[in-house]
């Protein structure tokens, strides 16, 4: 099944120099464990190919039922030296809301997953 994160999580995002920050967090508690197997590093360096030129990161904050991400070199060289129209990395948390994930049918079921179809 085809699942947005914008159904089943909500993002806050900012700027470290360089690097910008996106924390996703669950809309429910019992949906965490989805994104811990299925928002993985490298599915979000596949989704941000175009966009950063540096590393992704991850870390799990299962207190806050979280994933935290950097995405090293995506503002340009930082909010004082760039031109880009999202320095402070703003809108990097929409655009990580907009990755799909694909979770096995009878998983999302139990999970009360709400399908993409698109």
């Amino acid at each position: 099944m085809r699942v947005r994160l914008l159904d089943i999580a909500h993002a806050r995002s900012g700027d470290k120099g360089d690097t910008a920050n996106v924390g996703l967090i669950a809309l429910r508690n019992e949906w965490y464990p989805i994104l811990v197997r299925y928002v993985t590093r490298e599915r979000v360096t596949e989704h941000f190919a175009n966009v950063i030129k540096g590393s992704v990161e991850r870390f799990e904050l299962p207190n806050l039922f979280a994933l935290n991400f950097l995405l090293h070199g995506a503002l340009g060289g930082g909010g004082t030296v760039t031109l880009r129209t999202d320095a402070q990395a703003k809108v990097y948390s929409s655009a990580m809301l907009r990755l799909v994930i694909e979770v096995p049918d009878a998983e999302a079921r139990e999970a009360g997953l709400p399908e993409y179809r698109a």
